[in-house]
């Protein structure tokens, strides 16, 4: 029987891109030993670069100890644990390369299993990477004892204390990416854009640009109404048309622009554009069997919802690293929103096809730094009964 490892691995940037670096922890889960640790500053990067540096770090150290081991990697990145898992495509050209140095680092042990878990169980690993992103930012090297910077897989019970100071602070809990651990987090208005002629009639709406109906606008100046005085600091908002439209008289009410975000645009539904899902259902049918079945599966020419998620949840993470602590109206379309609240609930993938979503709702998520995401209303519609006319 194989011997068990653990890893604990994180990687973070100040700015995504910025100044950025990883730490990683190697343990005996039987034990609870500290069998290794390794940071190091990696110049300017972006958070996925920084968490699959660790991750290579990690798996690394653990091969130094056993290199047939079965390890149980932890990560609170969910991209590097769904791409290394092989649930989500690798799009990012960038990470192609990172991926295929884990998976041959991984590939001589007995067995690698790779879980998501909180920034708060992560703290051991979050501190590295903090005091590699401190070094990053302060072009020096890593403060860890007598480890410098990359050359740490020293057993911890050799290792002098760590001086005071920056390196001091390196095992303390502190999150990577976003934020520092609280209690107060970041609120997400997640905004609907108004309905639109391919809304009304029910037809796919995806990349196209098409424009918001009177109807529409009078549902985009009702919710102007409705948060006026809600507190939002920021309005992020689709580059499409539909969504701008919607946000502009928000923001204008709020007296703050509007920050335009290309993640949050709407899926590619490639050849499907404008079609009814009736008319899909008549021509493609095994297409259409197929996307409803995986999420992996794509229109013809056009995009996954797995690719959907994997896009939404990167510029989830940019946005809160951009609005710590505020409130932040996001204004988008059915599927981007649907994957924030799937992912905030920690539901299946499939949940996507479980959600309904009407034109001009309103839902919230709550985003805490060191823990878990809290929904707090979905398809909230009530500020739209006096839009008619409005």
């Amino acid at each position: 029987m194989s011997r068990r490892l653990v890893i604990e691995a994180d990687g973070g940037s100040r700015g995504n891109p910025g100044p950025a670096g990883f730490g990683a922890a190697v343990s005996d889960p039987a034990t609870g030993e500290l069998l290794a640790e390794v940071a190091e500053p990696i110049g300017k990067a972006t958070n996925n670069v920084a968490e699959y540096r660790g991750l290579i770090a990690g798996l690394a150290a653990a091969s130094g100890i056993d290199s047939g081991a079965s390890v149980e990697a932890r990560l609170d990145s969910k991209l590097v644990v769904e791409q290394m898992s092989g649930r989500w495509r690798v799009k990012n050209a960038d990470l192609r390369p990172l991926v295929d140095e884990a998976r041959a680092a991984a590939a001589g042990f007995a067995a690698v299993s790779y879980v998501w878990v909180p920034r708060a169980q992560n703290s051991h690993a979050d501190g590295l990477a903090n005091e590699a992103m401190d070094a990053a930012a302060e072009g020096r090297p890593v403060r860890l004892g007598a480890e410098a910077a990359g050359g740490g897989d020293r057993p911890a019970e050799e290792a002098p204390a760590p001086p005071s100071g920056a390196g001091a602070q390196a095992h303390a809990p502190a999150a990577t990416g976003w934020a520092s651990p609280d209690t107060a987090p970041t609120r997400l208005v997640l905004l609907r854009h108004g309905e639109t002629p391919l809304s009304a009639e029910r037809r796919f709406a995806g990349t196209g640009d098409v424009e918001l109906t009177g109807t529409g606008r009078a549902q985009a100046r009702a919710a102007a109404r409705h948060l006026a005085g809600s507190g939002i600091e920021a309005v992020v908002a689709s580059p499409l048309r539909r969504a701008r439209d919607t946000a502009e008289p928000i923001a204008a009410g709020l007296s703050v622009p509007v920050e335009i975000d290309e993640g949050l645009r709407e899926t590619d539904f490639g050849a499907w554009e404008g079609m009814t899902f009736g008319e899909v259902q008549r021509s493609r049918p095994q297409e259409l069997q197929r996307w409803l079945s995986d999420t992996a599966a794509a229109p013809e020419g056009g995009e996954s919802f797995s690719a959907v998620a994997e896009r939404v949840a990167e510029t989830r993470d940019k946005l809160l690293a951009r609005h710590t602590g505020r409130t932040v109206l996001v204004v988008s379309h059915v599927t981007p929103i649907k994957v924030l609240l799937q992912q905030a609930l920690l539901a299946p993938p499939e949940a996507l096809f479980r959600m309904h979503l009407d034109v001009g709702c309103l839902s919230r998520i709550d985003c805490f730094s060191d823990g878990p995401m809290l929904v707090r209303s979905v398809n909230d519609t009530g500020h739209l009964d006096a839009s008619e006319g409005a």
